[in-house]
């Protein structure tokens, strides 16, 4: 059990596996929730998820909902095992002068949240763009439909009508091209603010609660939680953190939208874009796609922790030649 417990390279691996089967599993839904955060009240297209679902399957095919999959299946890996193990770290550490408090647990989630913005910032700044590429043209369709007369279609802005005719998705690697040459490394981090404002206070409710939940399925004092309980305590930690933190989330998905529709606002910044929305759109906008990301989240950290606590990672490992000390 101990060297379960200081087994970073497991913990890398197990981190890894979990986001790939979680991720491969709910993507559809996070384009959904994307796409519903990211529309005004002046572009809305879509009422619903499954409303957003169809309409994507029904004009860019099945393949339309895994955009952007890419970019979440390479850096879902390092970005889940950083959190993973991050947390287990701090947990360690925290845990040598005796009893783990619940301020000890929430100060390792803390810790957890604020290493794992190394690579989602950037995961999410791509994975947004390419989600949301769909959205923007249809947007702009439909204002260029609406407009009644060729004389208003004449006055509206080439690239609206562009947009109309045709748009084409850039891949992560232009965007990442693009990014890097026109505004550098800090491209990439482009509403880092804001993505550490919604990770920290998720890691900060979600591990201490799925600790605590999952403890009370143990088998015996010290005996381990059985898999479902560890799967269940997962899904619901996860579900409430992420609904806790919907709000930061869609100030998030806004401000590292680089494209925009031709009558969507710009934002400069949070204060700005939280003050746009309360005026525009009411505080309401601030839950869109809430149970959306509830219903992402919620698997992909109960898988995640069905795959740690089975030990993927150390059976892989196991395979491994032993160094002779």
């Amino acid at each position: 059990m101990a060297d379960k417990q200081i087994s970073l390279p497991a913990k890398l691996i197990n981190g890894g596996i979990a986001g790939l089967i979680g991720v491969t599993c709910v993507f559809p839904i996070d384009l959904a929730k994307t796409r519903l955060q990211n529309q005004q009240n002046g572009s809305r297209l879509y009422t619903s998820m499954s409303d957003c679902l169809i309409k994507t399957i029904r004009s860019e095919g099945y393949f339309g909902m895994y955009r952007g999959a890419a970019v979440n299946l390479t850096l879902v890996t390092p970005e889940k095992a950083i959190k993973l193990a991050a947390n287990d770290f701090f947990r360690h550490h925290l845990s040598k002068d005796g009893k783990l408090t619940l301020l000890k647990e929430m100060l390792a989630g803390c810790g957890a949240g604020t290493c794992q913005v190394i690579v989602t910032t950037p995961m999410e700044m791509l994975k947004i763009q390419l989600q949301d590429a769909g959205r923007i043209g249809k947007s702009d369709l439909m204002l260029f439909v609406l407009c009644s007369s060729a004389a208003q279609r004449k006055l509206m802005p080439e690239t609206v009508a562009a947009g109309a005719v045709e748009t084409k998705s850039p891949t992560a690697m232009q965007l990442t091209k693009q990014l890097l040459r026109e505004k550098g490394i800090a491209g990439l981090y482009k509403g880092l603010g804001a993505t550490l404002l919604r990770d920290v206070p998720f890691s900060i409710i979600y591990f201490p609660l799925f600790a605590n939940l999952n403890h009370l399925g143990k088998r015996g004092v010290d005996g381990p939680a059985p898999f479902y309980v560890s799967f269940i305590s997962g899904c619901l930690a996860g579900s409430t953190a992420a609904v806790a933190v919907n709000p930061v989330d869609v100030i998030k998905t806004r401000l590292q939208s680089l494209n925009r529709g031709s009558t969507e606002d710009t934002y400069s910044g949070v204060t700005d874009c939280i003050r746009k929305i309360l005026r525009n759109e009411g505080p309401t906008a601030f839950l869109k796609g809430a149970y959306c990301r509830a219903l992402v989240i919620a698997p992909l950290f109960g898988i995640a922790q069905v795959v740690y606590f089975l030990g993927v990672g150390e059976f892989i490992l196991s395979f491994l030649p032993k160094k002779d000390n």
